[in-house]
């Protein structure tokens, strides 16, 4: 494609959109994926200069987003991937939500400060019904990489930019988790910027996909010394529903399990009444045939006096236990300490003395629930109704977590310290406490 031939086809593509728009007869169609976005953005109530409806997110709700993202852990491998385009072809790299807010971006000062003025900004909602026509809302309405050129956009202000973006998807479910976008100022089009979208959203999905097969292998072998012990079918099944392993029964690869899956007797619909216990990234399932196996005891049991902190959990089929961290020591100390539950401000100010710092609780909970997903609930954060806990406290008050200066640690401390000093409810080992 030859320069004059590229400014030729560009001016008549400003011709199309400024008659499409005006309601005139164009002298030839936009493209149809592009006219039908056009008629959405138009249809929404949106006009090509006017400003957004939605203006960006706080940087508190866009830390919350990404932590929440299927793709955070894959954002450094993305752009690494991409840094060509950056680098060499000035582009900008955006990820975005499923729903085109972005979260991440990349490229050089350059970049980065047009799209600053343009508003392509962390929190921004890249949506066809905030923006119109581009590159990510388009492909999340479509379900398929996108490539947007110049005048095809709706709004003036992105006239001097051409855009290509692909969604990536759950490989399990299949629902869109977010959109990976290369945006550049240039009247040519790129021919790459396409293709190198479609294969950063093929090597997201293959990490994913990666990530699910790993999460069955852990759980397959901490399940395997369990399964061997039982006397029935039963069946370990990550957080997903992926069946990991199984004993006495041929499982579907996959199950749907309750949203609020806990501890106890369940009806899952693939099997029936189960017994559901709680394994390290999922769930073993004992099958019984009419639910009469009843209640399992499952007893959590937070030891705060060995180095690191150690959280046992103990069921019908067996135990396992799993180190802490500082941080993760402390959050289960509160929830310990507050069976009622504690919601994320409510934690913030237990940790930091900062009930506004709920990113970094939410954070470093979604951690702490892929190994303990199985006793841990959410809304608010708490310990499973359903299990018993027990915390074993050093008899050294100043024993208890040291160098920790959360306030539960510090409230919990002097509890100790206030507790009298002949009481035999202790032993050598620590004191027992059931919250």
């Amino acid at each position: 494609m030859t320069s004059s031939t590229t400014t030729m086809d560009l001016r008549s593509l400003y011709r199309v959109r400024s008659d499409v728009l005006a309601g005139r007869s164009p002298e030839k169609q936009p493209r149809a994926l592009v006219r039908a976005s056009w008629d959405r953005s138009q249809t929404l109530g949106l006009t090509p200069d006017g400003a957004p409806p939605t203006p960006p997110a706080e940087p508190r709700e866009v830390e919350a987003e990404r932590s929440a993202s299927a793709l955070r852990p894959l954002v450094d491998q993305l752009a690494e991937l991409l840094r060509g385009a950056l680098d060499s072809a000035g582009m900008l790299l955006a990820i975005s939500s499923p729903d085109a807010k972005i979260l991440w971006r990349a490229g050089n000062g350059t970049m980065r400060r047009y799209a600053d003025e343009l508003g392509m900004v962390p929190g921004a909602t890249w949506a066809e019904g905030n923006v119109g026509t581009n590159a990510i809302g388009t492909a999340v309405v479509e379900g398929a990489p996108v490539g947007i050129h110049a005048a095809e956009h709706f709004s003036e202000d992105h006239l001097p930019w051409s855009c290509a973006a692909s969604p990536v998807r759950d490989p399990l479910t299949g629902d869109q988790v977010g959109v990976v976008d290369l945006s550049y100022r240039n009247p040519a089009v790129n021919p790459l910027a396409l293709p190198h979208v479609v294969m950063a959203a093929q090597l997201a999905e293959a990490q994913l996909r990666q990530r699910y097969h790993d999460s069955a292998d852990r759980l397959r072998t901490q399940a395997a010394p369990m399964l061997a012990r039982l006397g029935g079918p039963a069946i370990a099944v990550t957080r997903d529903g992926i069946c990991a392993a199984a004993v006495g029964t041929e499982p579907p690869p996959r199950l749907t399990l309750p949203h609020d899956i806990a501890p106890g007797a369940l009806w899952v619909p693939q099997l029936g009444n189960v017994v559901a216990e709680p394994v390290p990234d999922g769930w073993l399932l004992r099958l019984s045939g009419d639910g009469s196996d009843g209640e399992p005891m499952t007893l959590v049991r937070l030891d705060l006096t060995s180095t690191p902190a150690i959280v046992e959990v103990t069921g019908s089929s067996g135990s396992w236990t799993h180190a802490l961290s500082p941080r993760h020591s402390e959050i289960l100390l509160s929830l310990a300490r507050h069976p009622e539950g504690r919601s994320a401000s409510e934690l913030a100010d237990d940790l930091f003395s900062d009930p506004l710092r709920t990113v970094t609780v939410r954070a470093e909970m979604s951690r702490l629930r892929r190994t303990l997903g199985g006793v841990l609930g959410a809304m608010p954060y708490r310990i499973s109704e359903s299990v018993t806990t027990d915390v074993v406290l050093p008899e050294d008050a100043a024993a208890l977590l040291p160098g920790s200066a959360a306030p539960v640690v510090v409230r919990t401390r002097e509890d100790l310290a206030s507790e009298m000093v002949g009481r035999d409810g202790g032993t050598r080992a620590g004191r027992h406490r059931a919250y």
